[in-house]
């Protein structure tokens, strides 16, 4: 017997606890240890029914993912349902905290099922590009039925006790302490007289349009991915083979998930994720402070976006406008926001009402006194905000974190305003705010550690991924996301066409091409921070974004103009070629005496990603990216990057650096001083190392 898993009685009722803290991962001396628990409560002759419960905060919340790839020490997670499923005695889950994954199918090996009121279960093996290998696909269906279980396993989401409750999963709900309810309620089936229920002996039956309909509902929506649509599969095999064929047809696919790409870069965004929360210098127990209210200037979209992230985590934010017009149409427009939620049925109007209870406008800065956080969120101006942080350095109390939603400026100029450097900070949200997960969170030369501390965690309360970067032009993302831009533009004037670029993009798996996401966030964003740039831009270097800024000066700013690269139909954001476009381009690169020649697909690919992992290896030399990971997790939050691609540092490790070095140095020949390559690709190339042995 493993000290993992434990055994007792409780009167005639034996007790088997996971005790592998913090979240009973199924590792393989947990698995151990619950086939020797079972065999000894099967010979306890006092036991008449058997209890299988987790000890701490939860239920197994799923198996341990470090053996994915690996040779699985015995017994196996399937051989332990097993198991339990032809116990001698009945068992009976008792659920609390989150039954993930491998926990829930060990549950689903169990006659019946318990769980706490506030329990959660699921099976979000999907997201990280696998599908439940452990029956989850053959015994799931048989208990609730093929559509409700496709829903299930192909979303990955929880399912709240209650409603785990109506579909069948669990059988009864535990009011007050699980163990004694449990008990009860485990003692209760053999005092009814209630029969053994072995889940993989049910059948179950669907028609063959379910699956065919499921699966184009979401093509759109699973593009690129494997592991859905061999979710679907192998839920189809439990509706047409027999138990013992599904399962094998369920393994098959599981191993073939496994292997594939998509999974390796989804595990690899896991895993990116959470190393993104650990900040060296930061140690976890560093203090924080409490943001219990907040302040933000500026109520345009961007400031109205962050004031509903506050208000959907229910801390009060004041909206600062500099006139009373802006202030209320920021307002409607934040109102509109929630009732076009509120209309789709994902939001109640009480939701609603609470949401906006806590948001209030002012257009005096003295309403800001007492924020525990106040974030500007103007324009990109230096000036402008320069005497934004002026004016707060006066009215904001002792310890109240500043920050700055700049996308490019230098926090450190920001900062140097103030009288507190060290409460100084930028937090750089994604537009729209209240929709876009990343947030990247700059790191000034003086910002104190409980600052960075506080803002990492206020980033989880708000539910948006924090990752910690440097200052420099453009911070991370849009440091990287330049290069790109400039790189397509180029690829425009030798010869392509701006709808060659994101196609190409776009079957590779972006969600939107270049051209087509400079449509969306403005052309007037990039044409004025040139502007702004100009003074100090290197003017050795060639400046190739003629064309954007002839679209600019013309008024073509994208989407909200109906012009920009592409035309646009009213109310219609799907882009349309504009021969008028095609011919600025033409004569730009005449003008610039460009013979222009066809463009491979390929080089189009190259060009545009080498950008990216070149400028991404420049980041990680100057220590403005703590990790590749870091920049992985920036580009699959806030660009668009596919997320079973594993994002562009990850996915230059799966080609090989060596290749991706070769092919820079052949551009640079090519193309010139924009595609020097970084000190650290070459040094990494020599060496056969990839980014990830950083």
């Amino acid at each position: 017997m493993s000290e993992l898993v434990s055994y007792q009685r409780n009167g005639s009722v034996g007790v088997i606890t996971i005790e592998n803290p913090p979240v009973n991962a199924l590792g393989a001396g947990v698995r151990k240890g619950l086939v020797d628990c079972l065999a000894k409560g099967n010979a306890d002759a006092e036991a008449a029914v058997l209890v299988l419960i987790g000890g701490g905060r939860t239920f197994p919340a799923g198996a341990d993912i470090t053996e994915f790839g690996k040779p699985m020490a015995e017994p196996d997670l399937n051989a332990v349902i097993t198991a339990y499923e032809s116990s001698g005695k009945m068992v009976v889950a008792a659920i609390h905290g989150t039954a993930l994954g491998g926990g829930l199918e060990l549950a689903l090996g169990c006659d019946y099922r318990c769980a706490s009121s506030n329990a959660n279960v699921g099976l979000p093996e999907v997201k990280l590009g696998i599908l439940p290998g452990a029956g989850g696909t053959q015994r799931l269906p048989r208990l609730i039925g093929a559509e409700a279980a496709l829903k299930m396993i192909v979303s990955g989401d929880m399912v709240k006790a209650s409603d785990a409750h109506g579909t069948g999963i669990v059988d009864h709900i535990v009011d007050g302490e699980l163990v004694v309810g449990a008990v009860a309620f485990a003692q209760s089936l053999i005092d009814e007289g209630k029969p053994r229920r072995r889940i993989s002996d049910m059948t179950v039956t669907a028609p063959a349009e379910l699956f065919e309909g499921f699966a184009k509902s979401i093509a759109r929506s699973a593009r690129g991915f494997k592991a859905p649509f061999a979710c679907i599969e192998s839920v189809r095999a439990a509706v047409d083979m027999a138990f013992d064929d599904g399962m094998a047809n369920e393994r098959r696919l599981f191993v073939e998930c496994v292997g594939s790409p998509e999974s390796k870069g989804q595990r690899h965004m896991f895993f990116a994720e959470r190393e993104a929360a650990k900040i060296p210098d930061v140690p976890k127990d560093t203090p924080t402070r409490d943001i219990a209210s907040a302040g933000i200037i500026g109520a345009g979209t961007m400031g109205g976006g962050i004031a509903m992230n506050f208000a959907n985590a229910g801390i009060p934010v004041t909206l600062l406008e500099v006139n009373q017009e802006a202030l209320d149409k920021g307002l409607s427009i934040i109102a509109k926001n929630y009732a076009n939620t509120v209309k789709k049925g994902r939001l109640s109007q009480d939701a609603m009402d609470k949401r906006m209870a806590l948001i209030s406008g002012t257009q005096d800065y003295a309403d800001l006194a007492n924020a525990d956080i106040v974030i500007e969120a103007v324009f990109e101006g230096m000036e402008l905000k320069k005497e934004i942080f002026t004016k707060l350095d006066e009215v904001c109390k002792p310890g109240a974190i500043l920050a700055t939603n700049t996308s490019t400026l230098d926090v450190n100029e920001i900062a140097a305003v103030t009288k507190r450097p060290e409460d100084v900070i930028g937090t750089h949200f994604f537009s729209p705010a209240n929709v876009m997960k990343l947030l990247e969170i700059v790191r000034a030369e003086k910002t104190a550690k409980d600052v960075v501390a506080t803002t990492m965690k206020l980033s989880r309360t708000i539910r948006k991924v924090g990752v910690l970067v440097g200052v420099c032009d453009g911070f991370v993302g849009n440091r990287m996301l330049h290069d790109y831009f400039r790189e397509a533009q180029c690829l425009v004037e030798e010869g392509a066409l701006p709808q060659q670029v994101d196609r190409v993009l776009y079957d590779w798996g972006f969600a939107m091409g270049p051209f087509a996401v400079m449509d969306l966030a403005g052309i007037d964003v990039g044409w004025r921070i040139r502007k702004e740039q100009a003074a100090t831009r290197d003017k050795n270097l060639p400046y190739p974004s003629t064309v954007a800024d002839r679209l600019a000066e013309q008024g073509r700013f994208g989407q909200k103009t109906g012009k920009g690269w592409y035309l646009y139909e009213e109310g219609s954001r799907t882009p349309k070629p504009d021969p008028e476009v095609e011919k600025m381009i033409l004569q730009v690169s005449g003008e610039k005496g460009i013979s222009r020649r066809a463009i491979s697909d390929e080089e189009i690919f190259k060009r545009c990603m080498y950008q990216l992992v070149n400028a991404g290896a420049n980041i990680l030399d100057e220590g403005i990216a703590l990790r590749s990971g870091d920049i992985d997790v920036i580009y699959i939050y806030g660009y668009g990057f596919p997320v079973y691609r594993g994002g562009p540092m990850f996915h230059a490790d799966q080609i090989g650096l060596k290749s991706v070095y070769e092919d820079v140095c052949k551009f640079k020949e090519a193309q010139g001083a924009f595609w020097k390559p970084a000190p650290l690709l070459k040094r990494l190339a020599d060496e056969g190392k990839g980014f990830s042995d950083l």
